[in-house]
């Protein structure tokens, strides 16, 4: 099947418009239109997420790569980009500049947290 990809540069402001190719192993029963967008929307979804944790945190240099620690250290960068989203922040980069330059502006959590909870610590987000 061809795929229409559009996205518009956040930057310029220029749309842009690619077919691309996709494949599936679902039977025809299970492969409608409504569902092929589902999971084709769901992929990009998260590939974007893996492009925000390499380009951001470095993830695919990173050196830790024995036992739990990637997973775990995946999951920290995740709950961070999470965080800066839920936050408002369309843009990791700038909010990652902005804790790390300003860790004043960091809020905890959630308003629920006990007074003595630390709140997000900036080092973490790089």
């Amino acid at each position: 099947m061809d795929v229409e990809r559009r996205r518009t540069r956040r930057k310029t402001g220029k749309a842009e418009t690619k077919t691309v190719w996709a494949i599936t192993s679902l039977p025809p029963e299970q492969a409608s239109p409504a569902r092929l967008a589902e999971l084709v929307q769901s992929h990009w979804s998260v590939e974007a997420l893996h492009h925000v944790r390499d380009v951001m945190f470095g993830e695919g240099a990173s050196r830790v790569r024995t036992g739990t620690a990637p997973r775990v250290m995946a999951a920290l960068r995740n709950l961070a980009i999470g965080l800066m989203r839920q936050a408002g922040w369309t843009n990791i980069a700038a909010a990652a500049d902005r804790y790390r330059s300003r860790p004043s502006t960091l809020q905890p959590c959630s308003d629920s947290q006990p007074e003595n909870a630390s709140p997000l610590v900036s080092h973490h987000l790089g």
